[in-house]
C-alpha cells in the first residue's frame, strides 16, 4: 500500500538545517494514513515493532537527529537541554504502554528497540518479547550465569564493564555488568538473533521514532520484504528507508499511536510506578542488659552498595514517646543509631521525602518496635499484593499508597528486614476519537493518610558523564 500522493498534500515545517527538518502531514492526510495503519494493523498476523529516541521525547528525553536533539546541538555548538526530571524518573509514554496493551492483545509479537532508556520495561512489556539492541542503562548482567538484574538507578558504567556488585546467585557471586554498548561494541547476538528472527516472520514492521540510521540495526526492518512484509513508518524527519515503506506517517508518535488504539477499541491504562525499599532494624543488648542498642536503616533493595534514588531524605519521630529525639536522615546511606531502655517498647514514624520526579512529596510509614525478633517469615504473594496497590492507586489516584510485600529475620545477628513497595507515580493519558493524544503528564495526585498496608501522603539527563549511545 503506497501514498507516495498524499506527500504532496503535507505541509513541511524546516526547524534546522538540511537534514534536521521536521515534517508534519496535514491534519487531513495524518487521519488518512492513521486509518490506513489501522487496517495494516488489523490484518496483520505477526507484528513487529521496532523502536527509536522519537518515542521518549514526550517523555522528557531529548533525541539525537531532531532540531532539540543531542547531536543536533553539539552540532551547532549550542548547549545542551536541561531534561525537567532526572533520567531515572522519566515515564513511559502513551506508546510505551500503548504498545503494552497491543502485546496483551496478541497484536503485537516481539518488540525491538535501539533505545536505552528502559522504558519498555518499565512499561510492562515481558523481556522474552522484548530486544534491547544497544543495552539498557538500568540493567546489569551476571557474565557467567546470564542472570540480569534491572535496577531501579541508572548504572555508573557503560561499555559491558564491571559494575560494583555481584550476581546475588550464591552458587555464582561473579562480578556484574552494564548492558550499555559503546561505539566499538558489536551488537550482542542474545538481542539481534530473536530480533532478526522475528523481522523475517514479519508481514508488518512499524518503525516509530527511529531514524534509520545506525547500521546493522536500521536493516532489520527489511528482513520482512523478503517474505512479503509490509514496512510502515512514523517519523518527524524522513529516513534512508522510506523508499522501502508501504507507508510513511510524519507526525506526532503519540498522536499516530492514539489515533489506532482509539480505531482498534483498545483502551490505554494509567501507568503506575511502584518501587521497592528495605527497612531494617538491627539490635544489640548493652553489657549490662538494661539497654537496645539498635540501629535503623532505610535501604534499596538492590543491595548494600545500590543507591536509593527515588528518597531524598527521612524523617524519624516516636509516636507518643516526647522524650525521645526526632531524627531527619538526609545522607545516604540513611540509618540511625540509638541506644533505649530494653523494656520499652514504642513506635517509629518515618516521613519519606521523595526525590524530584515522584508524584507526591511525601509518604509515612509507622513500624512497631518491641524488640523482639520474631522467628515466622513473612512472604506475601508479590504479584497480588502489587497488583491490588496498582488498582487502588488507580481508584482513588492516590500517590504514596505502601504495602508490606516481605519480612524475614535473623536471630543470630537479630535483625529484621522489611520489603516495602510503594507507590511513587501515576501517570493518565488522554486521547481523543481523532486520532491525537495530549502530552503525557502526572495525574493531579490527592494526598491521604490510609494505605493498603501502613499510612501514605500523598538534573540534569545524564550529565555526569558524557555518553556515546548508538541510535
Amino acid at each position: 500500500m503506497s501514498l507516495g500522493y498524499a506527500e504532496k498534500l503535507s505541509y513541511i515545517e524546516d526547524v534546522g538545517k538540511v537534514g534536521m527538518a521536521e515534517y508534519f502531514d496535514s491534519p487531513y492526510i495524518l487521519q488518512e494514513k492513521v486509518g490506513f495503519l489501522y487496517l495494516i494493523l488489523e490484518k496483520s498476523k505477526h507484528l513487529v515493532v521496532f523502536t527509536g529516541a522519537g518515542i521518549s521525547t514526550s517523555c522528557g528525553i531529548p533525541d539525537f537527529r531532531g532540531p532539540k536533539g543531542i547531536w543536533t546541538l553539539q552540532r551547532e555548538g549550542q548547549a545542551l537541554p536541561e531534561a525537567s526530571l532526572p533520567f531515572h524518573r522519566a515515564m513511559p509514554s502513551l506508546t510505551h504502554i500503548a504498545l503494552v496493551e497491543l502485546e496483551k492483545a496478541g497484536i503485537l509479537k516481539f518488540l525491538i528497540s535501539q533505545n536505552v532508556d528502559g522504558l519498555h520495561l518499565w512499561s510492562g512489556i515481558p523481556r522474552e518479547k522484548l530486544a534491547e539492541l544497544h543495552g539498557n542503562s538500568f540493567m546489569e548482567a551476571c557474565p557467567s550465569c546470564g542472570v540480569e538484574y534491572l535496577r531501579d538507578f541508572e548504572l555508573e558504567t557503560i561499555g559491558l564493564k564491571e559494575t560494583s556488585r555481584r550476581c546475588s546467585d550464591a552458587k555464582c557471586g561473579a562480578k556484574l555488568k552494564d548492558t550499555v554498548l559503546d561505539w566499538e561494541d558489536a551488537l550482542p547476538s542474545k538481542e539481534m538473533d530473536p530480533a532478526e528472527k522475528h523481522c523475517r516472520m514479519a508481514d508488518v514492521v512499524l518503525c516509530l521514532g527511529a531514524s534509520l540510521q545506525i547500521t546493522p540495526a536500521c536493516n532489520l526492518p527489511l528482513k520482512s520484504l523478503r517474505g512479503g512484509g509490509k514496512i510502515v513508518i512514523v517519523n518527524l524527519q524522513k529516513t534512508p528507508k522510506d523508499k522501502k515503506a508501504s507507508l510513511v506517517i510524519h507526525g506526532c508518535v503519540d498522536k499516530v499511536i492514539a489515533g489506532v488504539m482509539d480505531s482498534l477499541n483498545l483502551q490505554i491504562p494509567p501507568f503506575v510506578r511502584i518501587d521497592l525499599f528495605h527497612v531494617i532494624l538491627t539490635q544489640a543488648l548493652s553489657i549490662d542488659k538494661k539497654y537496645v542498642n539498635w540501629t535503623l536503616q532505610v535501604a534499596s533493595v538492590h543491595g548494600h552498595r545500590a543507591p536509593l534514588p527515588f528518597i531524598k531524605s527521612v524523617e524519624v519521630s516516636f509516636l507518643d514517646k516526647h522524650d525521645y529525639k526526632a531524627a531527619i536522615l538526609h545522607m545516604q546511606p540513611l540509618w540511625l543509631k540509638r541506644r533505649t531502655m530494653r523494656t520499652r517498647s514504642f513506635e517509629l514514624l518515618l516521613k519519606l521525602n521523595f526525590s524530584n520526579g515522584c508524584g507526591c512529596q511525601s509518604a509515612e510509614i509507622n513500624i512497631p518496635v518491641d524488640f523482639k525478633v520474631s522467628t515466622d517469615c513473612f512472604n506475601s504473594e508479590k504479584d497480588a499484593i502489587l497488583k491490588k496497590l496498582r488498582d487502588t492507586a488507580i481508584r482513588d489516584l492516590c500517590c504514596g499508597l505502601n504495602a508490606v510485600i516481605e519480612r524475614k529475620a535473623t536471630l543470630t545477628l537479630k535483625s529484621e528486614v522489611t520489603v516495602y513497595a510503594i507507590v511513587t507515580n501515576i501517570v493518565q493519558y488522554n486521547k481523543t476519537s481523532k486520532g491525537s493524544a495530549d502530552s503525557v503528564s502526572n495525574s493531579d495526585v490527592k494526598r491521604r493518610k490510609e494505605s493498603v498496608n501502613g499510612t501514605g501522603t500523598s538534573k540534569k539527563w545524564s550529565q555526569g558523564r558524557k555518553r556515546k549511545f548508538r541510535y
